[in-house]
């Protein structure tokens, strides 16, 4: 997918994942079915004859089901009452869940990260830029197919322009067919032959690029580098190459991690694009 779904709550108001839609989804509904069914709405079904509506299973259902007592049924009355007065209150339960769930899936993901810290950090075979010794690591999951990661391509760079103590890892996964596979085995072909240099700058053209990734694209990139294209094909081929990917699929599988960009800084994992003032703070939120 070019991008990921889920939203973040980093720099900005909470904003509902899939889960809180859901689940304001069935608030609302909840509160039309209080409406319906309150006395004088018209839509009470209990006034319904079980003759005319041929369900007679539920009429006998209704009656082998327990009686409810006057103080449930006045209770019941008090909670359609105050919430039909005030059904903000049905809203702010549903933010409140999803405030929750945020915060079970951020302790999730840091147990997560924590368990693949060393795969993560120093699997021995990512491009590592930035600075290589800075105090606060982030590694991005990218595919050169991915709009996202374009976009998010640059907010990078703001990063490490505004912030020099930043290690930055970059982890090929390709996700979006063929030419994102072609593509990713070419840059990682690059950096095992060619070196870190030639990686990065081949990595930022393979992101801005706008067209189709052909082999003859690829061809005409490695020329203007002056490397062996043959040597290139052949090392993409390699089972050496493939591994790297593989066990970048694998990671990426173990952090639950489907979309692109995926951002890990340290012990967070943000998902999704997010501008560059998101990533700064959240150095900085790590470093205090």
């Amino acid at each position: 997918m070019a991008g990921s779904s889920d939203t973040t709550t980093k720099g900005g108001s909470l904003q509902l994942s899939d889960s809180g839609l859901i689940g304001t989804c069935f608030a609302a509904a909840a509160l039309g079915l209080l409406v319906l069914t309150s006395p004088g709405s018209g839509g009470n079904a209990t006034t319904a004859p079980a003759a005319e509506t041929g369900a007679e299973s539920d009429a006998a259902l209704a009656e082998s089901a327990p009686a409810v007592s006057e103080d449930d049924r006045e209770f019941g009355d008090r909670v359609r009452s105050y919430l039909l007065q005030n059904p903000e209150v049905i809203f702010e339960a549903v933010a409140v869940y999803e405030q929750r769930n945020v915060a079970a899936q951020a302790d999730m993901d840091r147990a997560i990260l924590e368990a693949n810290a060393e795969a993560l950090f120093n699997d021995g075979h990512s491009w590592v830029g930035g600075n290589p010794e800075g105090d606060v690591t982030l590694v991005e999951f990218i595919d050169y197919r991915c709009g996202f990661c374009k976009r998010a391509h640059d907010e990078v760079a703001t990063l490490l322009e505004a912030d020099g103590n930043i290690r930055l890892i970059v982890k090929e996964f390709p996700i979006l067919g063929p030419d994102s596979e072609l593509a990713s085995r070419f840059a990682v072909a690059t950096l095992r032959l060619a070196g870190d240099e030639t990686y990065e700058e081949i990595h930022d053209l393979l992101m801005r690029h706008d067209g189709a990734i052909t082999p003859e694209y690829l061809d005409e990139l490695a020329a203007s580098f002056d490397l062996d294209f043959e040597a290139i094909v052949a090392e993409m081929e390699s089972e050496a190459v493939s591994t790297v990917l593989a066990e970048n699929r694998a990671l990426a599988q173990r952090l639950q991690i489907s979309g692109t960009p995926t951002f890990v800084m340290e012990t967070e994992m943000i998902r999704g694009f997010v501008d560059a003032d998101v990533l700064i703070e959240t150095a900085q939120a790590l470093r205090n």
